[in-house]
């Protein structure tokens, strides 16, 4: 009796853990935003964790305008390679998923789309803007190539994948289920984990069965790092940092020896360059900003009565407004330029003017603010010897007359550490 109860004591124990181990586990990551290493780097390390932790699969939630081709071909690398079911589920409701969030799409082992969504619009587009016909249809075949070969070993159309990338068809989520585009739609995550418990996917190793249903689903925790990264990947705080170190290495040029804002410009630029890399750029628009800031320093060099910096206002917006492409879905407000090249142009006026204002302003300090300022001899000089002026000893010389001590003298040169003097009376001085 007493080794049954034992018995079932223990199992009343360990029946929570055989409960834990036996629950179906999967890894949710959302790709949101313009897609570039950032997005690589979350990808590769939720495979990663899910393979690691024997996790049942990996849903990709989808909501992007695109990004980097480059960056996608990685991605897509890492899904194919997966030995983790992945599910790309595009949700919520009004979300997107196109140009490079196509080939991502396609690559995933399922393909859902949740109401009121699309997908296509895959047309590569260069990040400097135009090219050559003879380069662009060498671009555009490789990404046909490319999507059309996704396509046909997930065995997805592979004749809307091309029509996707030449055309720039876009699909709502029922036109893509009727034309095989994806395979299901669902209302939410938990509609669609019930909808795909039992279905079978091929993957490398031969068919799985995936169990979904109920599952528990964990998303990694970003870093720090993460976090910086994807914020400054947003082109309107991409933009907002190119204004900035732009503000920035023009002040610390107009005052040299500041410190504060070249560091401040010089950081931004650093920062700013690296969010504008992720999104497509228009070489038209960065040519613009370079000719502005040429006209802000010619400015600071040649004072012409605010014409350059005028210029430079009215240069730096226009390339503002040709920064991205108007194709593309990453763009800033126009507001928002308005505003940011109006306070870069004011700032950098009065930076220019207090500029002016020192020069002209009378030097108080030193040997050049004693010019003009009175003393008085503290041994003659004969031609060299002592004076007192404004609280100090001076050593002074007079190239005329022999100087007695006490005797009230003007400042009149220096030479070196020697100060150049002349009696007060001799100059009409009192």
């Amino acid at each position: 009796m007493t080794i049954k109860r034992f018995l079932c004591w223990f199992l009343l124990l360990i029946m929570p853990g055989i409960k834990g181990i036996a629950e179906n586990t999967g890894y949710t990551l959302n790709i949101d935003g313009a897609i570039g290493p950032i997005t690589y780097y979350q990808v590769k390390n939720v495979l990663n964790l899910a393979s690691k932790n024997n996790a049942d699969f990996v849903m990709l939630i989808i909501d992007t305008p695109g990004g980097l081709l480059s960056s996608t071909r990685k991605i897509v690398k890492e899904i194919l390679a997966s030995d983790i079911p992945v599910i790309g589920f595009i949700y919520p409701e009004g979300s997107q998923c196109a140009s490079a969030g196509v080939f991502i799409a396609l690559s995933c082992h399922i393909i859902a789309m949740a109401p009121a969504t699309n997908i296509g619009a895959a047309h590569p587009v260069t990040i400097t803007g135009q090219q050559d016909k003879t380069m662009e249809e060498k671009v555009v075949n490789d990404t046909v190539s490319f999507l059309k070969s996704i396509a046909t070993y997930r065995g997805r159309n592979t004749e809307w994948a091309e029509r996707s990338v030449r055309e720039s068809i876009s699909s709502t989520e029922k036109e893509a289920l009727d034309a095989n585009v994806i395979d299901l739609i669902a209302d939410n995550i938990e509609q669609l984990l019930t909808m795909l418990d039992g279905k079978t996917v091929k993957m490398d190793g031969g068919q799985k069965t995936l169990s979904t249903r109920n599952a528990r689903l964990l998303t990694p925790g970003e870093s720090f790092r993460e976090r910086i990264l994807k914020i400054i990947s947003d082109p309107n705080i991409a933009y907002i940092l190119l204004m900035i170190g732009t503000l920035g290495i023009m002040v610390e040029l107009y005052h040299p020896g500041m410190g504060i804002p070249g560091i401040v410009g010089t950081i931004s630029l650093i920062l700013a360059f690296f969010g504008l890399h992720t999104l497509p750029i228009n070489m038209t628009g960065i040519l613009l900003i370079f000719v502005s800031l040429i006209f802000f320093a010619i400015e600071a060099v040649t004072p012409s009565f605010g014409l350059f910096i005028i210029s430079g206002i009215i240069t730096l917006m226009l390339g503002s407004f040709f920064l991205f492409r108007p194709a593309e879905g990453p763009r800033v407000p126009g507001a928002l330029i308005i505003i940011s090249t109006l306070t870069v142009g004011i700032i950098l006026w009065f930076a220019i003017w207090f500029a002016l204002k020192t020069k002209k302003r009378k030097i108080t300090t030193g040997k050049e603010g004693l010019l003009g300022e009175k003393g008085k001899t503290v041994k003659p000089l004969s031609p060299e010897g002592m004076i007192f002026i404004q609280g100090e000893y001076w050593k002074a010389r007079s190239n005329s007359v022999e100087i007695p001590a006490g005797t009230a003298v003007t400042v009149r040169g220096y030479d070196g550490l020697v100060l150049i003097v002349e009696p007060a009376d001799n100059t009409g001085e009192k």
